[in-house]
């Protein structure tokens, strides 16, 4: 169970979570439907500009700047889903990337077995910044509000850090 998360005061923010249990390791899991529908995302994907003024401008109230390969996880989807079709993952990273590419809301996919402590929703310390991916790459997170463990943060609307990720 998701124990409450602690918010600094951030008006612009709505956050919602949930937990899911799966009835296996999801890499043991076959596709789901809505994996289908990632898939099949270029008939699907909505592009809504108001959606991405919202998303940016909540970004940039701490300072982020959210362009090039700092732009939020909604808007890469919207783009790839554009030139063909999506990869698989596992079905808690299909599903939510369907969400979030009908909807153009970022969504963050964490492994909570893989998290430290408690969890707090904050903007990201000047010199922050995390691993996102296997090949070791690094997003610097300053002023970008960001899903924090005891470890430091560990997803954001951008990009998640590796080491919370989800794993087969």
């Amino acid at each position: 169970m998701i124990a409450p998360i602690q918010i600094d005061d951030l008006p612009l923010l709505l956050p919602l979570g949930f937990e899911a249990a799966w009835p296996a390791p999801l890499g043991q899991l076959p596709p789901t439907d809505l994996a289908a529908v990632v898939r099949s995302a270029p008939s699907n994907a909505v592009r809504d500009e108001a959606m991405q003024n919202v998303v940016r401008g909540l970004l940039r109230a701490g300072g982020y700047k959210p362009s090039g390969r700092g732009k939020p996880s909604s808007e890469y989807l919207q783009r790839a889903a554009s030139e063909g079709p999506l990869p698989t993952i596992n079905p808690a990273v299909d599903t939510l990337n369907a969400v979030s590419l009908v909807s153009g809301i970022p969504i963050s996919v964490v492994d909570l077995d893989r998290v430290k402590g408690t969890l707090s929703i904050k903007n990201g310390a000047p010199d922050a910044e995390y691993v996102f991916n296997a090949s070791g790459q690094t997003i610097k997170v300053a002023g970008l509000l960001c899903l924090h463990d005891a470890d430091g943060p560990c997803a954001n609307a951008v990009k998640d850090s590796q080491r919370t990720k989800t794993s087969p």
